[in-house]
């Protein structure tokens, strides 16, 4: 049985994709960050943007439209962490 190298490219992405939503799940409903490290989420969003980056030069959806969900995700980590954060 072969399997298609775009199927599992596809489902890689989904997976990273999708990986930090339960922790947005988590600091939103209990309103607490204290353990988020801000750097690797910033670490984080900088490598996933030279994904998209990457993506947009060999014209690859996938990578492109997975990459830049995981940015969006990231992103609100960090406006949910300063929110939540305690001063």
């Amino acid at each position: 049985m072969e399997i298609n190298p775009i199927i599992i490219g596809v489902l890689a992405g989904c997976l990273t994709a999708v990986a930090m939503i339960p922790q947005l799940v988590k600091i939103i409903t209990r309103k607490k960050a204290e353990q988020i490290s801000l750097g690797m989420v910033i670490i984080l969003i900088t490598g996933l943007s030279c994904w998209v980056w990457y993506g947009i030069l060999i014209n690859d959806y996938p990578v492109i439209i997975t990459n830049a969900f995981s940015i969006l995700v990231n992103l609100l980590i960090i406006i949910f962490s300063l929110k939540y954060k305690k001063k």
